[in-house]
Order: structure tokens, then C-alpha cells, then sequence
């Protein structure tokens, strides 16, 4: 069946990522509580119990906030690079030394029957890093937390089946909103986060010709809408002479609903 997914939760106020294949089940990030990430398993019919590790991209709240509790409850593995583990190991509570796990930036791992390659991103964080997935010829590439897609990152996520791509905010939403000038200098940065129209930009010098999925991903609560993501990515990337709906499949993702289970 090769490497299926769900999205479980993604936006600002929580992300979590789960990916299996015949011999694994990883949960990437764990960003809301225990509970509601047992309940977002509960929508793709997963039980918890069934996951082997959770990698950690970076420290952040929104992707840390239930991993310590999800490791002890089911005596889970934790995977992440040395700089993280520095910068999350007290939030994360009391582990043991055999749930503490490195995963450096660049390295490639083999867990079960999947190869996983981590890769850096641009973000205000100690040493984020996202992950690639491959099996059987089939890849899968997640990355979100990025102030901007650098030719690296393009060339790491190059060829992917399927994408979880962020796609965080509306520009002149978050130059009008509310924010004070501050935070949306940081959101707006090399170490922020990328917008709709940066997405897909940075996608239409990623895709190729063959047919693609991707799901717009960590949206702002208060500085975008799901439709108006699409929106702007379809547009920008019919004008670069993609066909959006047939070559190129857009999917929303949500802060408390789990993407359907899908295969890569």
C-alpha cells in the first residue's frame, strides 16, 4: 500500500502530522493536548497505541504541546535534532533516556520499510528542520515553518507525490489585521512564516509535470481563510501554466479536523 497520511491538525494554535506504511506509524509533532490529538486519531479509525515514534521539527508550542504526555502515555520514542532537544527538553516533562532520540539535519533514516531525510527550513527556532518520506518510488514531503523556500529546501522536497506545503497567510490580511507591527515583522521575515502567494511561487518552481497533491497547511487563524489560500495559490499557479483540478490537486487542511487518510 506504500506510505499513507493524515493531517491531523494544522494552523496556529496546533500542528500534527501522521504517517504510515506497512511496518510504521510515526506522529510528526504533537502540537495540541494529549486529548485532542487522541481525538483526531479517533477521526482516521488509528488508535495511538499503534505509533512506533514522534519526530519533533522544532520546539515551538504548537508542535510540542502534547508530545512529552503522548511519550509516557504510550512509551514512545522521541526523535529530534541535538539544538531542539536542548531548547524543548524541560517543556516536554520527565522522559526516560531510552524515549530520547537524535535526528540530525541532513540525515537519512530508515524506520520500518521508509526512508525519512530531514532538511532545514528558515524559522525563528533553534534548528527546525521537516522531513521527506520515501518508498517503492513514491515520496512525500512536509514542510511548513518557513520565513522562505530556499533552493535547498526546493531541491530536498523536488519530486514528491505529495506535498503538506504551508500556505500561512494573506498578505494584505496580515498588513491590515490587528497584530502589532512587531509580530507581523517576525510572520513577514526570513524567519517567519510564508504566504499564499510565496507558496505557490515556490511550488511552481518545485512541481514538475506529473500529477501532484497538496495540502495548503498551517494557515493563520486571524490572517487567512481556507478558500481564499486556495484561491490565490490556483491563481498563481495556473498563471505559471499549471492545471489546477487535474496536474495539480489543492487540498485544505484544519486546525481540529483530520485530513482523510490518503496514499501517497
Amino acid at each position: 500500500m506504500g506510505i499513507r497520511f493524515s493531517v491531523l491538525a494544522s494552523g496556529s494554535t496546533g500542528n500534527a502530522i501522521y504517517v504510515e506504511s506497512d511496518q510504521h506509524r510515526i506522529l510528526i509533532d504533537a502540537g495540541l493536548s494529549g486529548k485532542k490529538i487522541e481525538q483526531c486519531f479517533q477521526q482516521i479509525n488509528i488508535s495511538p497505541q499503534s505509533l512506533d515514534c514522534i519526530f519533533v521539527t522544532h520546539e515551538h508550542v504548537d508542535h510540542i504541546r502534547g508530545v512529552g504526555i503522548l511519550a509516557r502515555r504510550y512509551n514512545l520514542p522521541i526523535y529530534a535534532n541535538a539544538k531542539t532537544w536542548n531548547a524543548m527538553n524541560s517543556a516536554l516533562g520527565e522522559l526516560t533516556t531510552d524515549q530520547k532520540f537524535h535526528f540530525e539535519i541532513g540525515e537519512v533514516k530508515t524506520f520500518g520499510d521508509m526512508d525519512v531525510e530531514s532538511f532545514g527550513v528558515s524559522h525563528d527556532a533553534a534548528e527546525p528542520m521537516f522531513y521527506t518520506f520515501h518508498k517503492e518510488g513514491r515520496k512525500l514531503a512536509l514542510i511548513t515553518d518557513t520565513g522562505y523556500v530556499s533552493d535547498r529546501m526546493k531541491g530536498v522536497t523536488k519530486g514528491a507525490n505529495t506535498f503538506v506545503f504551508e500556505s500561512n497567510h494573506d498578505m494584505d490580511m496580515l498588513r491590515m489585521g490587528k497584530y502589532p507591527w512587531n509580530t507581523k515583522r517576525r510572520i513577514l521575515g526570513d524567519e517567519g512564516h510564508v504566504s499564499n502567494v510565496d507558496a505557490a511561487l515556490a511550488l511552481s518552481d518545485i512541481l514538475s509535470d506529473d500529477p501532484v497533491n497538496v495540502y495548503l497547511a498551517h494557515l493563520s487563524l486571524d490572517n487567512n481563510m481556507k478558500e481564499l489560500a486556495r484561491m490565490t495559490v490556483q491563481q498563481t499557479l495556473e498563471e505559471k501554466g499549471f492545471e489546477v483540478g487535474k496536474q495539480v490537486k489543492l487540498h485544505d487542511t484544519d486546525p481540529v479536523k483530520a485530513t482523510p487518510l490518503a496514499v501517497v
